[in-house]
């Protein structure tokens, strides 16, 4: 028996030698196959957004992008902040904001409102600038919510366009840098280069944005004649915001002052140990007309290294190894419906958990986990002080502006169904 057990245990043995001897040979193909065939099978379905875009619009050619619509502009651009590149994207327009304080006569403004003055105001403006961008860019520029956030948007502007403050040049700036910084973000460190019709959707949609909140394009060389396109508007402003910058961003202690607040809300959610490194990483992200302008140092060439190494990485793995995002797991940051109260919530937080709704999972789950081990408030803590009932779009904004400007809102909406309606603005 004993010999029985000794053979059949040798014979198995010899069996699974065999099997593992052969295996290499066996799997080998598959797994070369393997190898070469997903990164192209990745490279492919990755483009196939894209080819559908052009088949979807008719905007094959230059001319025909002339005649674009704000609708299938909001389309297109839609498509590229919450499925192609939704990490880039909303990044791009946090710098774009933060750019911004590289020019004294708009950082003088916002330290003098006191909008900067401690975290609890930087944080509160930061969340509310985000909530109407995003309103703006998140729903079809008919809706009342368009119409509502480009209203909100004005009139918070209106006083301070009116008593000189604001000046038009920085409206129109700050405008720029909006349509302008996505592109060149995702240029620069995304796995593809945005296609001309994805570039003349962006432009189409922030040239209409600009003339609902009531920005000028006097400026501009077209800004009297008209522009043919998107993609003429945005090389226009491109150049103007050059030149602006050339002549208006330098140095001055209010820009620190203003970056250091934005800076403190970029590394909310980073341990304290690591805010060396995100200082180092915020500074990377600087070209050097920026930073000077906020005095900030440059960074170490080791963090240049490894910033760059670690972006370089990360487009790789998206291009060749990352299967496009779906659309049911597209990146939204903020409620589709109202609630019975008709307010709206963000879905995620950053920073300081304002508008976030303190259900369960965004008290308990993964991200609020983080946050307690932070010692950071979660949404519901605090009582009211983080507006766990959402926001309603027309008193986003400052605490003294809530419930003013609702007469100047409903004009400025009443005037948005005359022009603004989902057609081509170049026409």
């Amino acid at each position: 028996m004993d010999n029985a057990t000794s053979l059949a245990s040798q014979s198995l043995t010899d069996a699974v030698r065999a099997l593992l001897d052969s295996a290499p040979r066996q799997w080998l193909p598959y797994a070369l196959g393997l190898l070469v065939g997903y990164p192209l099978l990745t490279g492919s379905l990755r483009y196939q957004r894209v080819r559908n875009m052009y088949k979807k619009y008719p905007y094959a050619t230059r001319e025909d992008m002339a005649n674009m619509t704000d609708d299938h502009a909001f389309e297109i651009q839609k498509a590229v902040a919450q499925l192609e590149f939704p990490f880039m994207f909303i990044k791009s327009l946090q710098f774009a904001l933060f750019r911004t304080y590289g020019i004294p006569t708009i950082s003088h403004v916002l330290t003098k409102t006191s909008q900067f003055s401690s975290p609890e105001t930087s944080l509160k403006r930061y969340t509310d600038t985000s909530a109407l961008v995003q309103e703006m860019v998140g729903n079809n520029p008919t809706s009342a919510r368009a119409y509502t956030s480009f209203a909100r948007t004005r009139f918070l502007h209106a006083g301070y366009r009116a008593s000189g403050k604001i000046l038009d040049d920085d409206m129109l700036y700050t405008l720029a840098l909006f349509a302008l910084e996505p592109i060149r973000f995702i240029n620069r460190y995304e796995w593809r280069q945005l296609s001309d019709l994805e570039r003349c959707a962006i432009g189409t949609f922030w040239k209409s944005a600009g003339d609902a909140l009531g920005i000028g394009y006097e400026k501009l060389p077209s800004g009297a004649t008209g522009f043919k396109d998107g993609i003429q508007w945005l090389e226009e402003i491109t150049a103007w915001s050059e030149e602006y910058e050339e002549k208006c961003m330098v140095p001055d202690a209010k820009n620190r002052e203003t970056a250091d607040q934005t800076t403190a809300v970029l590394l909310y959610m980073l341990p304290e140990v690591l805010h060396p490194v995100g200082l180092q990483f915020v500074s990377f992200m600087m070209d050097e007309r920026l930073r000077k302008a906020m005095l900030y140092d440059a960074p170490s060439s080791i963090a240049v290294v490894v910033f760059s190494s670690l972006l370089t990485i990360r487009k790789l793995f998206l291009r060749y190894l990352s299967l496009p995002r779906p659309y049911f797991l597209r990146s939204i940051s903020h409620t589709d419906k109202p609630d019975e109260n008709n307010r709206f919530f963000l879905t995620q937080w950053e920073a300081a958990p304002y508008y976030v709704k303190p259900t369960f999972w965004n008290r308990w789950g993964p991200t609020a986990l983080l946050t307690r081990i932070l010692g950071r408030p979660v949404p519901g803590d605090e009582g009211d002080k983080y507006y766990p009932q959402g926001y309603s779009i027309k008193d986003v904004g400052p605490k003294y502006f809530e419930g003013k400007g609702r007469k100047a809102i409903d004009e400025s909406m009443e005037e948005f169904k005359g022009y603004r309606t989902g057609k081509c603005p170049f026409h």
